[in-house]
Formats: structure tokens, C-alpha cells, sequence
């Protein structure tokens, strides 16, 4: 008889915007696999787990995902309550659906539990929706990121149909994820926004325009970076002019 394997999305990183069910479960977890940019504040909540670093960041080792996988089955076996710990929601570029399938494969139960999405966050932190009557009713999640032996995804051509659109993992290939939207029929003069450690006390925000992304990251200090473009931006991006601003709010 094997135990239950639960998905669980930590958000963008503030502590007090788990879900309830997060928090309870995060406390009776006898095992905790968590991801890199899980803060401290958040790990602290499970108190009776052991916990095990699973992350993945960009151009650092990582683990490999059928190691996790394997790892979440053997856990199971021997516990009744296991967790997979994602940032963000795990059912958004959160490779879930791997661990559900590689699960459900061996015979093991699996719950998620979503959790708030960077593009929420950061949409709260702007206070700027990411919808609007008018100049915005589509919205376009999407990464330019590929695993080794992927193919290439459509991602930007998803975003350049979009009224507004997010991307995750994009900040490292910025002047890449610039060009490619350019040959997709992005407008240079398009408003950008960077949103860096949303929900967090480095969070940070900085508006421009996408023909000048290239000199708007080199302000990234380190945190989880989402890139926001679209007219909804428009007024932000207008008042920071050649000159990027960059301002910090908290939730």
C-alpha cells in the first residue's frame, strides 16, 4: 500500500499567499521535494517533514527529472503523505504532468493543490489587470524555454496574437525572445513590463518598451523574472520614457 503524492503550488514566494489547504498539508507532510526558489519562510511550515532540494535554475545543476520522479514513487511507498513543492503553480510550466503520469504509472495516488502564478502576482503588484475592456481580452502564458532534445514551440507566435502576454523563463534569452517577437509582427514601441520577485520584499518593477529590453534587464539582480507585454502597459511604459523607471510596491 502506497501513500498519497501531493503537487502543490507555492506561489510567487510570499508566505501568506499559500492557500489554506497548502499550509495544512505542507505541515503534515512526513516528506517535502521542493524546488529552488521555494524561501525559507515557506519550508519552515513543514515541521515534521524532511526535506529534499529537487530545484531547477537556469545554467545551475539541477536534478534530473526521472530522478524526481523515481524519487516521489519510492517516497510514496514508505510514507502516507508526500510533497512535491513547486513555485508558482504546478500545473503552469511546472513539468506536473511528468510526475502525474510517471505516478498514476507506478500506482500511486496524486493530488494537486494550485497556488498562485507569477502573472498574477505580478498583475497585483502593478495593480494593472492584465485584461481591459477594450484594449485587452486575450491573454497569452507562454516560455521560450526548451528542454534538451525538445522542439522549437510556437511560444511566440502565441504571444504575438495575444492582446497581453507573459513570459516565464525568458529573461536570460532576452534580446533572443526580442528578435524572434519582431519576426512575429511584435511592435518594437510594444510597453514591457519586468517584474522581479513579485510578493517578495526585493520585489522589483521596470517599464519600458520591448525594442529597449536588451538595457531593462541588466537592472535583474537574480529573483524569478517575468516579462509582461502588451497596451495595458501602456500608460506605465509612456511615463518611464527613454529613461527606464523602476519602482517597488508591496502587495
Amino acid at each position: 500500500m502506497s501513500g498519497m503524492v501531493y503537487l502543490i503550488g507555492a506561489g510567487p514566494g510570499a508566505v501568506d499567499l499559500l492557500t489554506v489547504r497548502a499550509a495544512r498539508l505542507l505541515a503534515e507532510a512526513e516528506v517535502v521535494f521542493h524546488d529552488a526558489l521555494v524561501p525559507e519562510e515557506i519550508l519552515r511550515l513543514c515541521a515534521n517533514a524532511e526535506l529534499i532540494a529537487v530545484g531547477k535554475r537556469h545554467g545551475r545543476h539541477s536534478a534530473a527529472q526521472h530522478f524526481i520522479n523515481k524519487r516521489l514513487a519510492e517516497a510514496a511507498r514508505t510514507h502516507q503523505k508526500v510533497v512535491r513543492l513547486k513555485g508558482g503553480d504546478p500545473m503552469l510550466f511546472g513539468r506536473a504532468q511528468e510526475e502525474i503520469d510517471y505516478l498514476k504509472a507506478e500506482g500511486i495516488a496524486v493530488k494537486v493543490v494550485p497556488g498562485v502564478t507569477a502573472a498574477s502576482a505580478a498583475s497585483a503588484l502593478l495593480g494593472i489587470s492584465l485584461t481591459r475592456r477594450g484594449v485587452s481580452r486575450s491573454v497569452a502564458f507562454a516560455t521560450p524555454r526548451a528542454g534538451e532534445g525538445e522542439e522549437r514551440s510556437a511560444w511566440a507566435r502565441a504571444a504575438a496574437a495575444a492582446d497581453t502576454a507573459a513570459l516565464y523563463m525568458a529573461a536570460h534569452d532576452a534580446v533572443a525572445v526580442r528578435d524572434e517577437l519582431l519576426r512575429h509582427g511584435v511592435r518594437p514601441e510594444t510597453p514591457l513590463a519586468i517584474v522581479e520577485s513579485a510578493s517578495l520584499p526585493a520585489e522589483k518593477v521596470t517599464y519600458g518598451r520591448l525594442s529597449e529590453i536588451h538595457k531593462l534587464v541588466a537592472g535583474v539582480t537574480g529573483g524569478p523574472v517575468l516579462l509582461l507585454l502588451g497596451e495595458v502597459f501602456a500608460q506605465e511604459a509612456a511615463g518611464a520614457l527613454r529613461k527606464p523607471r523602476s519602482a517597488t510596491k508591496t502587495l
